[in-house]
């Protein structure tokens, strides 16, 4: 698959070892940007999630960052050929990346495989695996770009998840939203959508199901996802 048609961009994705997935398009359709001005997408392969962002929020100032070349040459390439030509890339490792002003809302799809086995495909692995950028990096460095009243938005496997939380708030980042992702009513939630912030509140916690019994997609996801999809 070489490209993905959404409504107001289209997503080449030939060099990027990350394709478009469900998980992207749900955390760039969920995350919190409003009112930010200045957005932080870490890891964004092929620059979904900055476009997501900046068609949600067409006046801020949307950067991303990502540290595999293949990936780079995609996102420019869509950045170039979208509304919104005007959104930054870094090419490098977030831990090595300086802003001159913080963000006010950041988004990342991290990696989260951690002893797990690994392929011959050494762009997919640093994509998928902590090696280059474990849970205590990404949590420093967010913290490190943002301001006090910054949004970290994420999404995670289940367990994962958990194990992000607690390395989270070691750092002084609560967990303000959770909704619990599952496939289908009977399955079990496999995806955790997390918004973090530095204010230790109360945690509002909800569920989405992507599929109903038919096969087709749920209402609530439709409701969630249908600015971009082109056929919803």
């Amino acid at each position: 698959m070489s490209g993905f048609v959404f409504k107001q961009f289209t997503v080449t994705q030939t060099r990027a070892a990350m394709k478009v997935s469900t998980d992207g398009i749900l955390l760039g359709a969920w995350a919190d940007v409003s009112g930010a001005k200045r957005i932080l997408d870490i890891g964004t392969g092929t620059g979904l999630l900055a476009l997501m962002a900046k068609q949600r929020a067409p006046d801020a100032k949307v950067s991303a960052i990502e540290i595999d070349s293949g990936a780079c040459s995609d996102a420019r390439d869509n950045f170039a050929a979208s509304p919104w030509p005007d959104t930054n890339l870094f090419e490098g490792a977030v831990q090595s990346f300086n802003a001159a002003e913080p963000f006010d809302a950041i988004i990342t799809n991290p990696p989260y495989f951690n002893a797990s086995l690994k392929g011959e495909n050494h762009a997919r692995n640093t994509a998928r695996h902590t090696d280059g950028l474990s849970f205590n990096e990404l949590i420093a460095s967010c913290s490190r770009l943002s301001h006090s009243k910054t949004r970290l938005n994420v999404i995670l496997p289940c367990v994962e998840a958990q194990q992000f939380i607690a390395v989270a708030e070691q750092a002084g980042w609560y967990l303000n939203r959770h909704c619990l992702v599952r496939t289908t009513d009977k399955k079990q939630a496999s995806r955790s959508l997390m918004l973090f912030s530095q204010n230790n509140g109360e945690c509002e916690t909800t569920s989405l199901t992507i599929h109903a019994a038919d096969g087709s997609y749920s209402q609530d996801y439709k409701e969630l996802c249908k600015a971009f999809y082109l056929k919803m």
